[in-house]
């Protein structure tokens, strides 16, 4: 007879969490940016694409001026799609010129660091900004390269084997953080 592994689930973020986690790093980001009129906000594919999109309506709410936003994919700059697997890119989509901006790159969860590497390369193909910064909703710890975020949703110390999954409304149809593990 085979013993059966239960998955545990934890939830991380609730939804009010979530939006609250969200609203303290939209603020972060203008308190932190010198001239808002220059920010641009680049979400990392997946969910920091819809993150982005929500840290933009909420900074747009509490400075009344729009925040442009673009949507990164880093499929071929990634140095390691052997361990990870062969992706379907998404679209890039950033139609303006970065040179100058204070660009803000969003992601849901840092982990070792090889995505955020990958999007400082991509990003090189669109201009050559004045300031680069990172935001995370998550930070799990574990990084492989020196690459530490600026905006931190939330700390997560977190065993190599966990996972940690972020579910975004605009995406997923619910809001939540959950960390998986055995």
């Amino acid at each position: 007879m085979t013993a059966s592994v239960e998955t545990k689930v934890v939830e991380i973020l609730s939804p009010e969490e979530l939006r609250r986690t969200v609203n303290r790093l939209a603020s972060q980001i203008v308190e932190k940016t010198r001239d808002l009129s220059q920010l641009v906000l680049l979400g990392i594919y997946t969910r920091g694409v819809p993150l982005a999109q929500l840290l933009t309506r909420q900074i747009e709410a509490l400075e009344g001026i729009p925040i442009a936003t673009g949507a990164l994919d880093i499929t071929f700059y990634r140095d390691d799609l052997d361990q990870i697997g062969l992706r379907t890119p998404a679209k890039t989509d950033i139609p303006f010129d970065l040179t100058g901006k204070t660009v803000v790159l969003v992601d849901d969860v840092i982990y070792k660091g090889r995505t955020i590497r990958a999007a400082l390369n991509a990003v090189n193909e669109y201009g050559r900004p004045e300031i680069i910064r990172l935001a995370v909703l998550v930070d799990r710890g574990h990084r492989e390269l020196p690459i530490h975020p600026d905006f931190v949703g939330k700390q997560l110390p977190t065993a190599k084997e966990e996972i940690v999954k972020v579910y975004l409304d605009n995406w997923d149809r619910r809001d939540a953080v959950e960390l998986i593990g055995d």
